[in-house]
């Protein structure tokens, strides 16, 4: 389902990397020839240019990018020439250091992608930053709330129900919003955690005896509003996709709704909304892709990083289901909503890799 087109006959590797170099040469830089060659040549094709590039000519290709090339242009062409795996560190990088919205990035790493490619990444990331996945992504949520763990003690807390009580003589005014976001930070670690650490089977057996407890476990637990239970959380980071989706299937046949209908008790609950993201990306990715384009195409103000991501990950996957996501839910093809609100080379190098038959 990949929509990047390929030529039937691809130059010599030392042909790409020659004429990439005569792209960065002269006064200016052709940016349609770098379109014409990167955004043509499938993962391995590009893997094989950049170990040539770095041999020809003593610089890594990204670096000469780097210096060539900016803004969202930029973003897109070195996301994209950079290995599958390294990508998905970076991406998981960036989003430990901007937590909120964020948490979605590192849901769509570990949700989306199969346990080796999680894996592989997990790797990559090792080998870039020095340090773990796993560990960024727990140091980052108990450094955002080392304060509220000095106020433990003055706070009585059911995290079952999420429900806090406060005492005045130990919370100083406006330290209340400090313990809130603390508890919200508790979750989203409990679930996170485990999801970036999984290693799921791959295969398609389903097992409908567990498929038939696992629904009323989870139906009595979202009931109960114990959204962050082990429970949920193990179902969800541990069990295959045909599992979970087999159990998805049985919870709605037999309770009436959709799993994500009754996730919605509260729209603005920062938890739930990464639950709800967990449940789309291992059920249906391409309709939770789908939303992030809608989202940032529709929003006031084109949300490029979001554009960029979506398109440079998922354009060798499944960005043909994507498209046709689009098309079906906004009556409008998605090449067409990219023109509408991008332009110059980055809206060039964002259609030649949806498959845009121009570009």
């Amino acid at each position: 389902m990949s929509t990047i087109t390929v030529p039937a006959q691809v130059p010599s590797v030392a042909d790409d990397c020659e004429q990439l170099r005569k792209a960065f040469s002269g006064w200016g830089t052709n940016e349609g020839l770098i379109i014409s060659i990167l955004a043509h040549r499938n993962a391995a094709q590009r893997k094989h240019i950049r170990e040539t590039y770095a041999e020809t000519h003593g610089e890594d290709l990204l670096k000469s990018l780097d210096k060539e090339l900016s803004q969202d242009f930029e973003r897109i062409v070195l996301l994209w020439t950079l290995d599958p795996s390294e990508r998905d560190a970076l991406l998981a990088n960036e989003a430990t250091k901007r937590w909120t919205s964020s948490n979605q990035v590192l849901v769509e790493i570990a949700c989306t992608r199969s346990s080796q490619e999680l894996l592989l990444a997990r790797q990559a990331y090792h080998t870039r930053f020095k340090k773990s996945l796993e560990e960024d992504v727990a140091y980052h949520t108990t450094g955002d709330f080392r304060k509220v763990k000095t106020l433990r003690n003055c706070v009585d807390v059911d995290l079952s129900k999420r429900n806090l009580w406060f005492y005045p003589a130990c919370i100083l005014p406006g330290e209340e919003v400090s313990v809130l976001i603390g508890i919200l930070l508790v979750d989203i670690l409990q679930l996170l955690l485990p999801l970036v650490s999984s290693y799921r089977y791959e295969g398609d057996e389903v097992n409908m005896t567990l498929a038939k407890s696992e629904a009323k476990i989870l139906h009595q637990k979202i009931s109960e509003k114990a959204y962050n239970d082990d429970d949920i959380i193990r179902v969800l980071a541990t069990r295959s996709k045909a599992q979970i989706n087999a159990t998805l299937n049985q919870y709605k046949n037999e309770f009436g709704n959709d799993i994500n209908k009754d996730l919605k008790t509260d729209p603005k609950d920062e938890f739930l909304a990464v639950l709800r993201a967990t449940v789309k990306c291992l059920t249906y990715p391409e309709k939770y892709f789908e939303k992030v384009l809608r989202l940032a195409i529709n929003k006031l103000g084109t949300d490029e990083g979001a554009l960029t991501r979506v398109v440079a990950t998922r354009a060798e996957v499944d960005m043909k289901a994507i498209k046709g996501e689009y098309h079906k839910r906004n009556s409008v093809p998605l090449d067409r909503a990219i023109a509408k609100d991008t332009n110059g080379d980055y809206e060039d190098m964002l259609l030649a890799l949806i498959g845009h038959e121009d570009a």
